[in-house]
């Protein structure tokens, strides 16, 4: 079982299959098992990354609390340490801060990124009241309703208990991490970068509305979005295979048909 060392911290990786590399940082109730119904899929045709933030599965946890701003580095000491010159990063929800971050300030080594529900942290003045709108109201609803539809938590009571449980695996919890949504980088910075950006979001995403994300991609000379119906926030866990589909035909844009 591969450890990346990052600072005074060990970082948990796995990579499974081969062919270009597909980067999966996962969100904060997740770790590297979250991504289950994604390495099955992309594994067969790509090598697929998958690791443990600081905090969560089996990386170290840190005494006052995980930095957002620390996990760029902590994916950078993975890909070195795994000899993965360059990657396609896609971060789910607070992943998605640490892959936009991680990319804009090493272009060099990736290919494309892709957020997942998120928009990355982001910072403009246009986009960042309407995602501060958007956690407001997310807050009123219970946890579990913000990130699984009512209706799959009825037909799915097994796989719904399996995603409350992957949370028990983490030492952090959403409430121990420190500059989720400061410091990110600026629009201008993500438009000078030049980076392929795709975003993903469900219809009914509960955390950050499609109407934000699209108010931002707009912005993003370049960049592409998927709205997926009746997906909701944990769309990779909820609809795997609406997910996996979409991020595929990116993925084939990118290094073409596989």
């Amino acid at each position: 079982m591969p450890y990346a060392q990052s600072g005074n911290v060990k970082i948990y990786y796995e990579t499974h299959g081969s062919g270009p590399t597909l980067a999966l940082l996962h969100g904060a109730g997740g770790h590297h098992a979250a991504w289950w119904q994604q390495t099955a899929y992309f594994s067969s045709a790509y090598r697929v990354l998958t690791m443990d933030l600081r905090g969560f599965g089996k990386s170290d946890n840190v005494a006052d609390g995980p930095d957002s701003l620390d996990f760029p580095g902590d994916l950078l000491a993975v890909m070195d340490h795994a000899g993965i010159a360059r990657a396609t990063v896609l971060g789910q929800s607070i992943g998605a801060v640490a892959a936009l971050r991680f990319a804009v300030s090493h272009p060099d080594r990736v290919d494309a990124v892709i957020l997942a529900h998120s928009l990355g942290a982001i910072n403009d003045p246009q986009v960042t009241p309407l995602v501060a709108a958007d956690r407001a109201e997310a807050e009123k609803i219970p946890v579990l309703d913000r990130l699984l539809t009512k209706e799959y938590q009825s037909s799915e009571p097994s796989k719904t208990f399996l995603f409350q449980q992957m949370g028990t695996f983490n030492q952090a919890t959403m409430r121990d991490l420190r500059n989720v949504s400061t410091s990110g980088p600026s629009l201008d910075e993500v438009v000078k970068s030049k980076l392929k950006l795709f975003f993903l979001t469900g219809e009914r995403d509960a955390v950050l509305r499609p109407a934000t994300i699209r108010a931002a991609q707009k912005l993003i000379p370049g960049s592409t979005l998927t709205v997926v119906p009746r997906a909701p926030h944990s769309m990779y866990w909820e609809k795997p295979e609406l997910f996996n589909m979409s991020v595929h035909l990116f993925l084939q844009q990118i290094y073409g048909a596989a």
